[in-house]
């Protein structure tokens, strides 16, 4: 018997491969699922269930290709609000059988409706559960937001607090798998660490120490979480099944004529480092640093536009269209690696922006400039944690649709924590036409290590 753990990177994503006796099941696959195919074939099994822990919102089930490839049989949870047409309905208490490991279904809705956890169990060696995927509805330090039914807040809050006694009944014993680690967009407090218990998490997740239904119900409902765009396009495919992934996922080099012929509409977005971006980029490019892109692309990318990437390198452009590719983003029409001085020597146009020391935010609070304003883009639950006397709030994710709150004519310093948002940020204003915009480099933590 083994369970071997495969992450996406950038989306924090996890899945399950598990085997024994010749046949295996995989648990959430992601779109570009030959990597299950490949280690299942090493450990000399066969792929023949694919089991989904719930309707994801923020990235694209493989489930369906995986199935295509294989002819394995895919089980999903009932109520998923709408068909999911390419998977078999189970339930709670249903049983699967691989050898003499024994995975039971248990419902655990609240974080959506259809949600469901698994748990395992080896009938060689006594009864309680081994270990349990769960989901998105216990994480490692966390559980699952509940922000998807506004209409049902209270309701679903209240599921989830139920289902979560339903898990921690399995036995402090059960191993803890999770469908998400930290730095995914489904939970604000999770432990940067990918192993657990029941038992451990009984004791110090703050969640699950909370002895009231009511008092969670309360803090969960105070929670707020922010749904990108792109989150609607994962619904309805995750209901019909995507096309699979490209099977090479670097595109193609442009030369900077087939760049220029490219249509008005592709979005150009710059996969560098942030110090690169704010160097010297393209006019009209978003900086979107790749690491970011699956946390970030999706606020600013239309389903179906047209894409270039500007990356340092043909790995880098690689690494940005994975991302992409796993959250249905994937008209690529190439990328430029044509660094910035070689771009200017050609005579073809560059914009750079400003990096700001936290000494020189000081000063400017000492001596205000005309007409300037310190803009911090960190999410609400952040700002309203700590924050800079003086400066206004609008999240990096919802820039876009609030540019009218900004008065074109000012001098905006962006910050976020760090300076990586904030240059996100930035790109996006510099692109709306603003033209006095500049970025404090460091952010928050520079100004708190300073205090």
């Amino acid at each position: 018997m083994f369970i071997q753990k495969i992450k996406s990177e950038g989306l924090s994503h996890l899945s399950y491969l598990v085997g024994n006796k010749g046949k295996a099941f995989v648990i959430d696959p992601r779109r570009d699922c030959e990597i299950y195919m490949e280690e299942a074939a090493k450990a000399g099994c066969r792929i023949t269930h694919v089991f989904e822990t719930h309707r994801n919102e923020d990235l694209i089930s493989g489930a369906p290709i995986l199935a295509k490839l294989t002819g394995a049989r895919v089980l999903h949870g009932p109520n998923a609000m709408g068909d999911v047409t390419y998977a078999d309905t189970t339930r709670d208490g249903d049983t699967y059988e691989f050898g003499n490991l024994t995975l039971q279904v248990l419902e655990t809705p609240g974080h959506t409706d259809d949600s469901l956890s698994f748990a395992v169990f080896d009938t060689d060696h006594g009864d309680g559960a081994v270990g349990v995927f769960t989901g998105d509805a216990l994480f490692i330090g966390d559980v699952g937001r509940t922000d998807f039914y506004p209409d049902r807040a209270e309701e679903v809050a209240g599921l989830l607090y139920d289902s979560l006694q339903k898990i921690l009944a399995l036995g402090d014993q059960a191993i803890l798998y999770p469908a998400h680690g930290a730095g995914s967009v489904c939970g604000d407090n999770m432990a940067d660490r990918e192993f657990s218990s029941l038992g451990y998490e009984r004791q110090y997740n703050d969640r699950l120490r909370i002895d009231s239904r009511e008092r969670f119900i309360k803090e969960k409902i105070a929670e707020h979480h922010y749904q990108p765009p792109y989150f609607r396009l994962m619904e309805k495919l995750n209901l019909t099944g995507a096309d699979p992934a490209p099977r090479v996922t670097t595109p193609v080099p442009l030369s900077p004529n087939e760049f220029h012929d490219l249509p008005d509409t592709t979005a150009i977005i710059d996969v560098r480092t942030v110090s690169a971006f704010l160097g010297a980029h393209l006019p009209g490019s978003l900086a979107i640093p790749a690491p970011m892109i699956p946390a970030f692309a999706g606020w600013y990318i239309e389903p179906g536009q047209p894409v270039v990437l500007v990356a340092a390198d043909p790995g880098q452009a690689r690494e940005a269209a994975q991302h992409l590719i796993r959250i249905g983003l994937d008209n690529l029409r190439g990328f430029l690696t044509t660094d910035m001085p070689e771009w200017s020597a050609r005579g073809l146009p560059f914009h750079s922006l400003p990096a700001m020391h936290v000494d020189d935010i000081r000063e400017r609070f000492r001596n205000p400039p005309e007409n300037w304003q310190l803009l911090d883009v960190r999410s609400i639950t952040e700002y309203e944690e700590e924050a800079i006397d003086g400066s206004v709030h609008v999240y990096v994710g919802e820039l876009p649709e609030q540019l009218d709150r900004l008065d074109g004519n000012r001098h905006y310093t962006v910050m976020c924590a760090s300076g990586a948002r904030a240059t996100i940020a930035a790109s996006v204003l510099e692109r709306a036409g603003f033209s006095r915009v500049d970025v404090f480099l460091g952010s928050f933590g520079a100004w708190k290590s300073r205090d």
